[in-house]
């Protein structure tokens, strides 16, 4: 192969490369808002078909990469009350703390620890933080078509400075408004689980999933999440997302 045969290929893949991380980079984009609040029921059925709810409001203030978010359960009665905060960073891993009614006390999620299922839920603690552009190198792998919409392929892998139990994530997003409809987590070449999500609507300005449904390969458990009362932009206070605050 010639040198510039060699000089064009490096350039295209240095173009894919760039186009990658514009897509995402505006995905993100307009996805951000200085809060956002909602009420979640999520049925949850294992590989031998029994089914289970969970109940649990959400609030997060800031976006992507400087957030605070409590996801609070509210049902079943054996949950009820548990809280986690998470604490995003640009630089770092976040900040994990649970409340457990209990035993009266918050303690920290540790790292090693965040790839354990979110109590019986196809979500993983690592799966509800809000992931940031600057955390990932992105790569354009092709178009595919997801519930009818043409989207584009995008492999994103974690930088070192980046935590994670997964090694590559393939990103589906749709190419008329930018939301990302389907990620694909993978560690080692291997499907750990797919979260999907549909009826998509604007809400408030913001292209916004009703429902996601996680495909937990390993556990074989199948999550459909419900989103309820949506809202973004509230007025919330920076002092209600604290390890105090969680009880």
């Amino acid at each position: 192969m010639n040198r510039s045969v060699v000089c064009l290929l490096l350039a295209a893949a240095s173009v894919l490369g760039q186009d990658a991380r514009q897509i995402v980079t505006e995905a993100q984009k307009r996805a951000q808002s200085k809060s956002l609040e909602y009420e979640g029921t999520a049925e949850v059925t294992t590989g031998s078909n029994q089914t289970s709810v969970k109940r649990w409001t959400f609030q997060r203030i800031g976006s992507f990469g400087e957030s605070k978010a409590i996801l609070r359960f509210t049902a079943p009665e054996e949950i009820k009350g548990v809280a986690l905060l998470i604490v995003s960073h640009r630089d770092r891993a976040s900040d994990q703390w649970m409340w457990t009614p209990a035993i009266g006390r918050s303690r920290p999620i540790a790292l090693q620890n965040r790839a354990t299922g979110l109590f019986g839920t196809g979500y993983s603690f690592e799966d509800i933080e809000e992931r940031d552009v600057d955390q990932y190198d992105y790569k354009l792998a092709g178009n595919t078509t997801v519930d009818g919409a043409p989207c584009w392929k995008i492999e994103s892998r974690p930088k070192e400075t980046k935590a994670s139990q997964y090694d590559l994530l393939v990103l589906s997003i749709r190419k008329d408004n930018y939301a990302t409809v389907q990620i694909e987590s993978n560690n080692d070449r291997t499907l750990v689980r797919t979260i999907h999500s549909t009826g998509i609507e604007k809400i408030d300005g913001i292209w916004t999933p009703r429902s996601i449904e996680i495909e937990d390969a390993a556990r074989k458990t199948r999550t459909v999440l419900k989103l309820e009362k949506i809202r973004y932009n509230l007025p919330l206070k920076e002092d209600g997302f604290t390890p105090e605050a969680l009880k």
